[in-house]
């Protein structure tokens, strides 16, 4: 996390507005910690009553999406982009959904490739750059016809896409609005500040999440792909030298995350769209908080809450509404 130097350097880019600030988010007492932020939703966090239709679309290289509809009639629809190894179902994702439904929005939580249970059919699977994939589900809501708005929301690596996404590629007009939560924008960075040894329990879990689509990509394709040696690999970089970089075309990990990173392309995003980065996120260095570009981009706001950890932003109420969600859904009801 970010030592004392680096809170002070921060705060003098920040002012008063809510352009950026340091203030809008306080933790709940013996939850300020950031690795305490990031664990207890992901190990005790349950959410009901969310209901989801599935959708299957292919994609034009014969693949397919599946797409989890949580729909109320409402004139406008988020679409939410869940983080790595994540899917529709996390609690992260169906506490969004269930915030948004309440707020007047329809939902689409997309799954990305191999995430929504089954094995993809082609080689290729998700990966920070992926928003070819963003690009035919938005494209695929737009052609509806049914929503006058399109909102992203984006957690992790799905903030990353986003961002990438609203930067980088030419999204529908109807895309009028985002916000994404504990965004690594600087993948390298990012990789490395999560290969260290105090975050050595979220990387082992990664790669072994990791693993077993390996091993379901192995068994689809044989002699093309397998997972021997795989336990020597112990950080991000040795897993996207071997597999993500050449799989999707990129000629190494440096070459991945540079391309993929949505830093680089933060001053091109025009639509509003809300940056939200604690600063004890236990994943993110100093370089992922964006503030040179977000000063350059009046479309963009920064969050910079001293507490709230990766994904996390707990709140304990009756209503199990977690403070980034009711953020979110001030934010794209244009309140904030």
């Amino acid at each position: 996390m970010m030592n004392n130097t680096d809170h002070k350097d921060a705060s003098k880019n920040i002012d008063s507005t809510f352009h950026m600030t340091l203030t809008d988010y306080i933790s709940p007492p013996l939850f300020a910690n950031g690795h305490i932020q990031s664990i207890f939703p992901n190990v005790f966090r349950k959410v009901n009553g969310v209901r989801y239709e599935r959708e299957r679309i292919q994609t034009p290289d014969d693949d397919f999406l599946d797409l989890d509809w949580s729909c109320n009639g409402h004139p406008n629809l988020a679409v939410v982009c869940h983080g790595l190894e994540g899917n529709s179902h996390r609690a992260y994702v169906k506490g969004m959904v269930k915030a948004l439904n309440s707020g007047g929005w329809d939902a689409l939580a997309w799954n990305y490739r191999s995430c929504s249970g089954e094995p993809n059919r082609s080689m290729r699977f998700y990966h920070n750059g992926a928003t070819d994939d963003l690009d035919w589900v938005v494209r695929h809501v737009a052609g509806k016809n049914r929503y006058r708005r399109i909102a992203l929301v984006g957690f992790s690596l799905g903030g990353n896409l986003t961002l990438l996404y609203l930067g980088k590629d030419d999204p529908d007009p109807r895309v009028s609005r985002a916000v994404v939560f504990s965004v690594p924008c600087d993948l390298k960075a990012g990789a490395e500040k999560i290969a260290k040894p105090a975050n050595t329990i979220y990387m082992k879990r990664f790669l072994k999440l990791l693993h077993e689509k390996i091993k379901a990509k192995a068994e689809l394709f044989p002699g093309k792909i397998d997972d021997y040696g795989y336990s020597s690999i112990k950080d991000f970089k040795g897993f996207d030298d071997r597999y993500t970089a050449p799989i999707h075309g990129f000629r190494d990990a440096y070459d991945y995350w540079e391309k993929c990173s949505s830093k680089p392309h933060l001053t091109n995003i025009r639509i509003p769209c809300l940056i939200v980065n604690a600063l004890n996120d236990p994943f993110l260095p100093e370089s992922c908080y964006p503030i040179k570009e977000v000063e350059q981009n009046p479309k963009l706001h920064l969050m910079m809450p001293r507490s709230g950890g990766h994904v996390g932003f707990i709140r304990f109420n009756r209503e199990n509404l977690y403070w980034s969600e009711a953020l979110a859904v001030s934010y794209l009801n244009g309140k904030i």
